[in-house]
């Protein structure tokens, strides 16, 4: 073949349009893991260093986007990151499949789909786009019958038949040199070199034959197009769900012979009468994402069909052979996986994984935006159309409820010293290096169910929960979904749907602790109420630091008067020391000498030195023993003590107390969020001594 005579009408083609435009980096030619590398590690402002328990770490903020998005899952991530990472720099992840193991319902699947909804539209963008090609015309080579265009079975890029257009890489290097590559566009485009499918091939040589080795004939019958992005396809991403053991099998995978071709191809040699769109990889196999749900569920001739699919990266069907450039990702349950390793025939496959266990959510500030998802965004009605109210402790209560059934138990933390922690937050005298050691101890454990975060109530028990307080006969006449109805409810799940009676008992002992939490919460609220202010029992904790702060303080006067700058408003504010009341609220917190107050003091001076640097508003309401404190001293000075506004809560008999009563509802429901229900039903909990430490 002359190449002079091929130049002119080369520039024409549309392969060669598609050659120049990647050459000058107009489009895109690179495989699934540079892909999906770029669409998360591209932009450097959307990668940020965080602490998780006590670590430090990574967040890609490319999965913190949109109306439902990924919440905690860091580890997870980075190990997905760092495992693309790795496949796109030609490492050994690009011959393994990345696997997530974990409990039911911690977000496996949800993630999957996440990232496949992100892969989708960063491959809508035109800059990203995927093309393949199309044979046409077919009908002047015969033999195929109505069939007049064959699309790439496989969604094979342009650039690959490019760097396939002759038998001689030679040739195809001087192809491609024609069209503006320089030797460093050769190297880059060669590291993600394939052969040609088997059909792609066999019709090629068909073109060659027909037009006698004229190239620029032959690419008369090629047309470069774009790939299509559908989730409802399955081509770009798609869901390959284990199923029944009779009714699954490799042609679901796979493709097979196609009955309709043989109508019309007359070679029964030719590759094209199989049908691999027929099976779940070929739509996915042109830079696309194949997730395979319950992996190890399926039946064993299909677990033989993935190793050989994520072994060699090709479809191979009768001694055919379709090379892919496919991520493939996978889920399982803890259960399935371990039944799966008893089977020791089995271990190739697991040795061809990434295996990543994933965790429930730890952090009780992040399971409140889960737990808003599960609750939905949309407004509430009742069976009779008419809205249902909210209570505004109920995200909290069921949020510190299921996150304890998730910390395990451990001899150096309690479970809400560990909840706390988790979350950032102070927990006493313990420290997150605390938390970090009793983690680390249990990701030891090579019992994947004993490791940090990996027991507990996942996300769908959440949502029964609220399906369950949703029916209550309760909230439908109350029209509103009241906090301390949600501990009967997770009761009713523990029991119907926790299998394990050691996991049952520890669950029902943590709503214990989580209605304790509740009712520390509900003190809170009662006091603002009282004192007709939102915030009051916060401007008392924030009072009893500053105090504590400036008690100390080189420009005291004898009037005890100290001013300091609100780190807010940056305005100087003056403030009273008073000394009654630091001893008094020290004395709740169980500080009975004169070395532990210093201590304590101290401590909570270097908590406000640092947590003010990061964040002004910071407001110490996540201290529960302080708040707690403050509420029990605020409660006796204004009055005398808790028992007495219990007693005056409930003895509404005589005229002082009802007005009591009255004012504090319509502070509830005018200014704390309440509503007539939720705030008489607070009240009457407030009263009565259920669930009291």
């Amino acid at each position: 073949m002359s190449p002079k005579k091929a130049t002119p009408a080369i520039d024409k083609s549309s392969l060669g349009i598609h050659a120049k435009a990647v050459i000058k980096g107009e489009r895109r030619f690179e495989n699934v893991f540079q892909s999906v590398t770029r669409m998360i590690l591209e932009d450097s402002s959307k990668i940020e260093k965080i602490t998780v328990n006590g670590r430090n770490t990574y967040d890609f903020l490319v999965f913190r986007d949109g109306t439902k998005y990924i919440i905690g899952m860091y580890d997870e991530i980075n190990s997905f990151v760092s495992f693309v990472k790795d496949a796109s720099e030609g490492g050994s992840s690009s011959e393994m499949a990345f696997v997530l193991i974990g409990e039911p319902g911690n977000g496996k699947t949800y993630f999957v789909d996440y990232l496949n909804g992100l892969y989708r539209s960063f491959i809508a963008q035109p800059a990203n786009r995927r093309y393949t090609f199309q044979f046409s015309n077919l009908d002047k080579l015969g033999g195929y019958g109505r069939i007049t265009s064959i699309e790439s079975q496989t969604f094979e890029d342009p650039m690959i038949l490019a760097m396939n257009l002759h038998e001689s890489r030679d040739e195809n290097i001087e192809y491609l040199t024609r069209h503006g590559a320089k030797d460093k566009d050769i190297d880059t485009l060669y590291m993600n070199y394939r052969p040609l499918g088997a059909c792609s091939h066999y019709i090629w040589d068909q073109i060659r034959d027909y037009a006698n080795g004229d190239l620029a004939a032959m690419l008369d019958f090629i047309e470069v197009v774009p790939i299509p992005i559908s989730e409802t396809r399955g081509t770009l991403t798609g869901k390959f769900a284990a199923k029944d053991k009779i009714t699954s099998s490799a042609v679901d995978l796979l493709g097979d012979e196609s009955i309709t071709r043989l109508l019309h191809v007359t070679d029964t040699n030719n590759p094209y009468r199989f049908d691999l769109r027929r099976g779940a990889l070929a739509r996915v196999a042109g830079g696309g994402i194949h997730f395979a749900d319950e992996i190890f569920k399926n039946k064993r001739d299909l677990i033989q069909v993935y190793l050989g699919v994520i072994q060699n990266r090709t479809i191979e069907i009768e001694g055919f052979k379709w090379p892919l450039d496919t991520l493939i990702i996978a889920t399982s349950n803890n259960s399935e996986f371990a039944r799966f390793l008893e089977e020791k025939e089995q271990a190739p496959i697991v040795d061809r994984c990434r295996l990543t266990y994933m965790a429930h959510n730890t952090d009780y500030k992040q399971q409140k935006k889960l737990t808003g998802f599960a609750i939905g965004s949309q407004q509430k009605t009742t069976f009779t159309q008419e809205e249902l109210h909210l209570d505004p402790n109920l995200n909290y209560a069921v949020s510190v409820a299921v996150i304890l059934t998730r910390m395990p138990p451990s001899d150096k933390l309690t479970p809400i010293e560990m909840m706390k922690l988790s979350a950032g937050e102070v927990a006493g005298e313990k420290s997150i290096k605390t938390l970090a050691e009793v983690i680390n101890d249990l990701n030891n454990d090579p019992d994947i169910t004993r490791r940090f975060g990996q027991k507990g109530m996942g996300h769908r028990n959440l949502g029964r929960a609220l399906q369950i307080l949703l029916e209550r006969s309760e909230t439908q006449e109350g029209k509103c979904m009241y906090a301390g109805d949600i501990f009967t409810a997770l009761e009713s799940v523990i029991l119907d749907y926790v299998q394990d009676p050691n996991d049952r008992a520890k669950y029902q002992n943590d709503l214990k602790i989580g209605r304790s939490l509740h009712r520390e919460n509900i003190m809170t609220a009662i006091f603002n109420a009282y004192m007709d202010e939102p915030t009051a029992i916060e401007k008392d904790v924030l009072n009893y630091v500053n105090m504590v702060i400036g008690i100390d303080a080189k420009n005291l006067g004898p009037d005890k008067i100290w001013t300091y700058k609100d780190p807010q408003t940056g305005k100087l504010i003056p403030l009273k020391i008073d000394e009654t009341f630091i001893n008094s609220v020290e004395s709740r917190l169980g500080l009975k000498n004169e070395e532990q107050k210093q201590s304590y003091r101290t401590t909570i001076t270097k908590i406000y030195g640092q947590k003010i640097i990061k964040d002004p508003n910071y407001n110490f309401m996540d201290n529960n023993d302080l708040v707690k404190a403050v509420t029990d001293v605020r409660l006796k000075s204004d009055v005398a003590g808790a028992g007495s506004l219990v007693g005056a809560l409930s003895n509404r008999t005589n005229e002082e107390n009802q007005k009591l009563h009255n004012r504090m509802i319509d502070t509830m429901t005018n200014k704390l969020g309440y509503c007539g229900t939720c705030s008489q039903k607070t009240i009457e909990y407030f009263c009565t001594q259920d669930d009291a430490a």
